[in-house]
């Protein structure tokens, strides 16, 4: 048999403190979690749920600006790895996302402009 939970007062929902919704949240973002199944383990809807996480993906955290770092430094000398420089239309671009950097690469600019637009999207 299924467990009931019994709403007393003239309160029809139940209300979730932040720290339940900030718990829930964290349950469904871990890797391999189903919405499904966290949200039958904790008794709430589904729906909720991901009403939940929309609303937390569109509501930028404090510190959030929406703008990634940008380091400018002098290129590195060139080295056997890297081919020779045959114009002045190639750039070197190294990419990090979520702590995982790219490889550096001497890049025509129209590669790095495609690179970064696609990143932006």
């Amino acid at each position: 048999m299924g467990r009931m939970t019994l709403i007393t007062g003239d309160e029809r929902r139940r209300r979730w403190s932040e720290e339940d919704r900030v718990r829930i949240l964290a349950a469904i973002a871990e890797p391999g979690a189903v919405v499904a199944e966290v949200a039958r383990r904790e008794d709430i809807c589904t729906s909720l749920v991901y009403k939940w996480r929309r609303e937390t993906r569109r509501t930028p955290s404090a510190g959030a600006s929406g703008f990634s770092p940008v380091i400018i430094e002098t290129p590195p000398r060139p080295s056997a790895t890297l081919p020779p420089s045959n114009g002045s239309d190639l750039r070197v671009i190294e990419v990090e996302l979520k702590g995982v950097r790219s490889v550096s690469a001497r890049m025509r600019l129209a590669v790095i402009a495609a690179t970064l637009k696609a990143l932006r999207s």
